[in-house]
């Protein structure tokens, strides 16, 4: 009898077969995909909005694909930015996998790309499992959704290579305790930076820009613990276990080991 578990790794491994070919692919374009994660209303559509604006006035060439369930809104306030936007609606799916991500790139995705952002379904659970074959996986949080959150979620938090806290305008009146969501973010993924941004200001914005750019060039700077892949992106040879950080669970392309709860 073929139990669940064993169906969900089946379906797991080959979208990372799928991944890794994609981002060999695209590595070999000079594209590097940014996978963007977080609840709904966390403000990331708004957040790539002036991140991609940025981008085309700073004359790198950006594309960005968004998926919803349902409406094409988000694509229609993406391109808004003057960047080259496509919609995924995915039918009721909680989450992108690296197959529809492939087949919504094909004949679409302008040669010139550097950077393709990739907005995921708002869902902090099902999107962390799935690899997109994306150089960055950026974990986004508001303020407003209160300083525990990665404790809540830690596979998502501790996949993250960045994490970014939004609508930092409003911490003041949310009562956010800095402090206290840094402390928690560093439990469940150590070493990982933070970075502050408010689209409403467009404080952070050219910050978020120039890491998502550093990470092109070079790679990630950061091997989250729950890394969805090895991150090399072509660019360095991929850490040996002897590298690791002590506690640091192995990265073949199946093994997704789930973190212990928080103390």
């Amino acid at each position: 009898m073929c139990r669940s578990a064993d169906v969900k790794q089946a379906v797991l491994a080959h979208n990372d077969d799928l991944a890794r070919a994609l981002r060999a692919e695209l590595d070999g374009r000079g594209v590097a995909v940014v996978n963007l994660l977080s609840s709904p209303g966390s403000g990331k559509t708004e957040l790539l909005g002036r991140v991609l604006a940025r981008a085309v006035e700073r004359g790198v060439p950006v594309a960005a694909l968004t998926a919803d369930l349902a409406t094409e809104n988000d694509a229609t306030r993406l391109a808004r930015s003057g960047a080259p936007v496509r919609q995924v609606l995915t039918d009721g799916l909680c989450h992108l996998e690296a197959r529809q991500l492939r087949g919504h790139l094909t004949g679409w995705l302008p040669e010139d790309t550097a950077v393709l952002f990739v907005e995921n379904v708002g869902n902090l659970v099902c999107p962390a499992s799935y690899d997109l074959g994306e150089t960055l996986r950026i974990v986004l949080m508001a303020v407003t959704e209160g300083e525990d959150k990665p404790l809540k979620y830690p596979t998502a938090f501790g996949s993250a290579h960045l994490v970014v806290a939004t609508k930092t305008d409003l911490a003041a009146a949310a009562g956010f305790d800095e402090d206290t969501f840094r402390a928690n973010v560093q439990r469940v993924n150590p070493g990982v930076e933070t970075v502050r941004t408010c689209a409403r200001t467009g404080d952070g914005v050219d910050t978020l820009l120039d890491r998502v750019l550093a990470a092109r060039a070079s790679g990630p700077a950061h091997r989250p613990p729950l890394a969805p892949h090895p991150h090399s992106h072509g660019h360095a040879p991929e850490p040996s276990a002897a590298d690791a950080p002590a506690g640091t669970p192995d990265h073949a392309p199946h093994t997704r080991p789930q973190p212990a709860s928080a103390p």
